[in-house]
């Protein structure tokens, strides 16, 4: 896992064809908002949550936020320990964030 800030994610985004951006928040927090283009996987879905994860292509580059960068950065550590070799966190995620959105 690294750490990326908000114009650390942008450009390195920008510039990967394999990158998923990956939400973590709940289904009611993506309602007020979200990443576009990203797919939500809710952590606090635990059994549910490890299950989808199983299913994501290992080779991809993982781009992950929720609200605050704390279930992301868990989120990132679960999926490091399952084998998946690029995760990165959105440190202070979807809170702080400023760039595109969809509301």
């Amino acid at each position: 896992m690294k750490e990326l800030t908000q114009e650390e994610w942008r450009k390195k985004i920008a510039n990967d064809e394999d990158a998923v951006i990956l939400d973590v928040r709940t289904e009611q927090e993506v309602e007020e908002g979200y990443i576009p283009g990203a797919k939500v996987i809710d952590i606090y879905k635990g059994q549910e949550f490890l299950d989808e994860i199983d299913n994501l292509d290992k080779s991809k580059n993982y781009y992950i936020y929720c609200r605050s960068g704390n279930r992301s950065r868990q989120a990132c550590t679960i999926m490091d320990q399952k084998g998946f070799n690029n995760t990165y966190n959105l440190i202070d995620g979807f809170s702080k964030w400023e760039g595109e959105k969809t509301e």
